[in-house]
């Protein structure tokens, strides 16, 4: 005997609701995707910023919205005039955004409105400052030398600004990231990069 064997047949509305379902499928698995690579990005590598305060006038403005680069210090180490968003020291809860100054192993004097370093190699720089608004000055009488995991931060608004003058250095562990991009407002976009100084010896 021999029998004859039929591929069954989905009638038209099963294969429609098959088809269906793997569409609903695909596009769930692309939102979860979407989502982790967002909580990934967001929570490792770069994180919006909300500027508040006027410590860092007139370069940046209450207000203003930033992006932070959390990624590049693990790869390299903090540059001097970086822009760096910290935790603060006396209440790790806050975040502050300055100017990163002083880097490991160096001296920092403040003296007579001056910032004069001697850096690792014994070199002394009185430091020049083109992000600063004209004659402001670096008040304040301070000498420290910061220890291998330290750094001296500054706003560049100086007389409105608590900073290392007042809370002393920073700690590695406390700092967040790189100020990157500036996205709002619109008309002051830009991303920043790394400051170029002028020195002079004292």
């Amino acid at each position: 005997m021999i029998k004859l064997f039929q591929k069954s047949q989905k009638k038209p509305h099963e294969e429609r609701s098959t088809s269906a379902g793997g569409f609903i499928f695909e596009i769930g698995k692309t939102i979860v995707i979407a989502i982790a690579l967002v909580l990934v990005i967001r929570f490792f590598l770069i994180q919006p910023f909300y500027v508040k305060g006027a410590s860092m006038e007139p370069n940046f403005h209450d207000h203003e919205y930033l992006v932070i680069d959390e990624i590049s210090y693990r790869l390299h180490q903090p540059e001097r005039g970086d822009v760096i968003v910290i935790r603060y020291p006396r209440d790790p809860s806050q975040f502050f955004i300055k100017r990163l100054i002083g880097l490991p192993g160096e001296t920092i004097e403040i003296h007579r409105d001056e910032v004069v370093i001697t850096t690792a190699g014994s070199q002394t720089i009185v430091l020049s400052e083109p992000y600063l608004a004209p004659d402001t000055p670096t008040t304040g009488e301070i000498r420290l030398t910061l220890a291998s995991d330290e750094y001296f931060v500054l706003g560049d608004n100086r007389t409105a600004s608590l900073d290392s003058r007042s809370f002393g250095a920073v700690k590695k562990s406390y700092v967040v990231g790189r100020t990157w991009i500036r996205v709002w407002p619109f008309d002051r976009f830009r991303i920043f990069k790394n400051i170029n100084y002028p020195t002079s010896a004292p």
